[in-house]
């Protein structure tokens, strides 16, 4: 015998107070009213003849019941959304939008864009620079870049790209009256770092190249974002260790020079990172193609 559904403004309802445990909050964002929304879910309550949350004096708290009711919830509202979505998509031009790290956007991503818009120009691209994680159920973001091993729970990751880690400078630093034809050299150079997952790549590369552990000790200027550390570079303000994404296009256009031969492989890498349950909407995998393709040709994807 067929499940008699519960009403959906009941779930609705269960849902919104769920993810925000407040009734207040899940009235101001279905635009009812607070007695509205204790209603419904009192309503539903009564039709599946079980309790899913506890009125506390402090606040909500979902019984077991409820716990074990919201996951399937949302995962069908997620599900409504996205056909919704791609019944839009099919009368309308699909938006793309790429949430992915600062530096990754303005140093590695901007520059590409064109080419995947020439290759599909039936989808509009909205890029969102964060250094935060995303949430794609609520965030409004199809795919990410990230930065890591790839082993993001309940999350489709395509391996992209790894680093090569290495120092780059300016060409009038080579010219100036400090030397840098060795190593060594960078202890009378102001070392530039980026802080965070990479702040130990001066560390890992001096110790590759033999260096004694004085070097750590050299003067170094340490930013929050590797286009920073890499601007300064440029500037001339030091020598950066460097990550091929961010400098391999400053390389090639002679901003920068490496002054040592020695390069580390990291052992971490970018990855595409989307929802198993839109990885296969044809924008995603329009992206996917394209970004996986230019791994192919390393020359072109760097």
């Amino acid at each position: 015998m067929a499940v008699r559904l519960p009403s959906l403004n009941g779930l609705r309802a269960f849902e919104s107070a769920a993810r925000h445990m407040s009734f207040t909050k899940a009235a101001e964002e279905l635009n009812v009213t607070q007695t509205a929304i204790s209603h419904q879910i009192r309503r539903l309550e009564e039709e599946l003849g079980v309790s899913l949350f506890l009125r506390l004096k402090d606040g909500l708290a979902l019984t077991e019941s409820g716990q074990d009711y919201l996951p399937g919830v949302r995962s069908a509202f997620h599900e409504l959304r996205y056909s919704t979505e791609q019944l839009l998509a099919s009368r309308n031009k699909p938006v793309l939008t790429i949430s992915t790290l600062v530096s990754v956007a303005s140093k590695w991503l901007l520059s590409r864009l064109p080419a995947f818009q020439q290759a599909f120009p039936d989808i509009e691209v909205r890029v969102s620079a964060s250094t935060e994680l995303v949430d794609f159920r609520h965030g409004g973001i199809d795919a990410a870049i990230r930065y890591g091993r790839g082993d993001w729970k309940g999350l489709r990751a395509d391996f992209l790209m790894s680093d090569e880690i290495f120092p780059v400078c300016s060409p009038a630093l080579l010219n100036g009256t400090k030397a840098l034809s060795t190593p060594a050299d960078l202890i009378n150079h102001t070392m530039l770092q980026v802080s965070g997952m990479t702040a130990d790549d001066w560390n890992l590369w001096l110790r590759a190249e033999g260096q004694p552990p004085r070097l750590a000790e050299a003067p170094r200027l340490t930013f929050d974002l590797a286009m920073m550390a890499v601007q300064a570079a440029i500037d001339g303000q030091g020598v950066c260790i460097g990550r091929s994404t961010y400098v391999d296009d400053d390389l090639r256009a002679g901003r920068l020079l490496v002054p040592f031969d020695l390069r580390l492989q990291d052992d971490l890498g970018f990855y595409l990172v989307t929802p198993h349950e839109t990885a296969d909407s044809k924008k995603i995998v329009a992206l996917r193609t394209w970004l996986l393709a230019m791994r192919q040709d390393r020359e072109t994807f760097v």
